[in-house]
């Protein structure tokens, strides 16, 4: 593009956001005040300054300087942020008529997730997809496929075992077989190629989907439409292929479910009960709800496989940082558990540590720092105007640093969850899943699948980090948690190998669960 060309389209579009910064200084002239922020820059707002691979860091630090509910500008979208829990109980979960919608992400039409549960609108659509998460993710019903992640959670431990090296692997692969078997009724193996395409399709959309990276191209829809050879726009290539995979990922695991349950084949699954209930005999006859069930089912795999295996990674990463908490826990297992066996769900309310242990990992580093979602409605708190469509982003990320709440919060603690008699405190950090009507539906599954994950880590291994180990690089974009690094696995006990491990598997109370 020719130099004066791409002069008179920035002056275009700078002239168009002037005006509509205008519009919005005339609208507002009689209402409250905004909540404060920092003073944005004309045309585009308070993006200076912003660490976009971390804005909750950055809006953590304003919220020291001006609230826990603060404004601030990105481009054409107002934001609102939310460091206090107490405010996101008032807001989110009392007015949560006005604070159920999403924002419009507008980098995911490009990437092929326009479709998502997670990005829906607040509307018939999205309860449709929580009734059908409901049928299968409420906490009563999640009791049912105990015995299919604690079986997914010893075979990860095998897998570890004959394989250190790759544990990150097995580990995905442990959290990827979960959810595929509890959605499909699929059994995952290590390196199937439907994981593959579903992982590098979520992997491609989450390093790009910020609010603040999408910001750009809502506040300049130009950018869309500009080539892939275009500077700084290489990165559409990945979106076409991501597009592609995502569409294989929505249609090949339902037409598996379909084909299993014309066979007779079908295990109990989140599709094959909704096919069931929905009364889903041919799918031409209304093909909008199938189309529902497709959408809803295919969410399950990027919400719940990308929050669990990054918190195993997390805890990982802390264990072998403290060789201490991991003894006492160790312990505490050893006196419920013994070593003749593997631990299992009944065990669970007879090992308050471990449990103070997987609050805490939460607790210390959530793995979405950053919540987002948007008004429906103008409203008014505690004298400050929050305007109709603007993001309201729950920063968790500040949650956890509350030092009210958690004294000392940059420090590994799981005590803080006991009481002196060593009981459970009544914190059990259900914030991390989120507020209101957009709470995380497959909390109960989540918190089940890392309970059976750490569990059983503890109970046969020891994790340590090599004595020179690189240091630990963490991701950037929408998650948080440590890329896979060097660490060890060493069996606890120096009699177990393989054969002793796949007896101890082979003799658990599966049936019992």
């Amino acid at each position: 593009m020719p130099i004066h060309s791409a002069t008179g389209l920035i002056g275009i579009l700078a002239a168009l956001l002037a005006v509509e910064g205008v519009r919005k200084i005339r609208r507002n002239a009689n209402r409250p005040p905004l909540p404060p922020g920092p003073t944005p820059v004309p045309f585009i707002g308070n993006i200076i300054g912003m660490d976009v691979d971390a804005p909750y860091i950055t809006y953590a630090e304003w919220a020291k300087m001006y609230g826990d509910l603060l404004y601030t500008y990105l481009l054409n979208q107002e934001i609102i942020v939310i460091s206090s829990e107490k405010i996101a109980i008032e807001l989110l979960d009392k007015r949560s008529v006005k604070y159920s919608d999403r924002p419009v992400v507008a980098t995911a039409d490009m990437f092929g997730f326009g479709w998502t549960t997670s990005l829906a609108r607040y509307g018939p659509r999205l309860k449709l997809h929580r009734k059908i998460f409901h049928q299968t993710f409420l906490a009563n019903t999640v009791a049912s496929y105990r015995p299919k992640l604690l079986q997914k959670a010893y075979g990860m431990l095998l897998h570890v075992l004959q394989d250190q090296d790759n544990y990150a692997a097995h580990i995905e692969t442990f959290t990827a077989s979960v959810v595929m078997a509890v959605t499909y009724g699929y059994d995952a193996s290590p390196g199937d190629p439907l994981v593959k395409t579903m992982k590098y399709a979520t992997d491609t959309f989450l390093a790009v989907a910020t609010p603040e990276r999408a910001a750009l191209f809502g506040a300049f829809p130009i950018l869309k439409s500009l080539p892939s050879w275009f500077p700084f726009m290489s990165f559409k290539r990945e979106a076409a292929e991501c597009k592609k995979s995502i569409a294989r990922a929505i249609e090949e695991p339902y037409e598996f479910v379909k084909r299993s349950i014309d066979e007779g084949t079908a295990s109990q699954s989140m599709v094959s009960d909704a096919i069931s209930n929905f009364l889903v005999g041919d799918d031409a006859k209304d093909p909008a709800l199938v189309q529902v069930i497709k959408e809803s089912s295919a969410t399950v795999y990027g919400a719940a496989v990308e929050t669990t295996n990054s918190t195993i990674l997390v805890f990982l990463y802390l264990m072998a940082l403290h060789p201490e908490v991991q003894a006492r826990a160790q312990a505490e297992i050893d006196s419920v558990v013994g070593t003749e066996r593997l631990p299992d769900f009944h065990d669970q309310p007879s090992l308050p540590y471990v449990e103070a242990i997987i609050r805490e990992t939460m607790r210390w580093n959530p793995v979405t720092p950053v919540l987002p979602h948007a008004t429906s409605e103008d409203d008014v708190y505690n004298g400050y105007y929050i305007p109709k469509g603007a993001t309201v982003l729950m920063n968790l990320w500040a949650m956890s640093r509350n030092e009210e709440m958690y004294p000392n919060p940059s420090v590994f603690l799981p005590e803080r969850f006991l009481n002196n008699d060593g009981t459970l405190t009544d914190d059990n950090v259900s914030w991390i899943f989120g507020f209101g009507r957009r709470i995380c539906p497959g909390r109960y599954m989540g918190r089940a699948s890392l309970w059976a994950a750490m569990v059983c880590i503890l109970a046969f291994f020891r994790v340590e980090r090599p004595k020179g180990s690189k240091e630990v690089k963490w991701t950037k974009g929408l998650t948080s948690h440590p890329l896979p690094f060097e660490c060890s696995f060493i069996p606890r006990h120096k009699s177990v190998n393989a054969e002793k491990l796949a007896s101890l598997i082979s003799s658990s109370r599966l049936q019992d669960i």
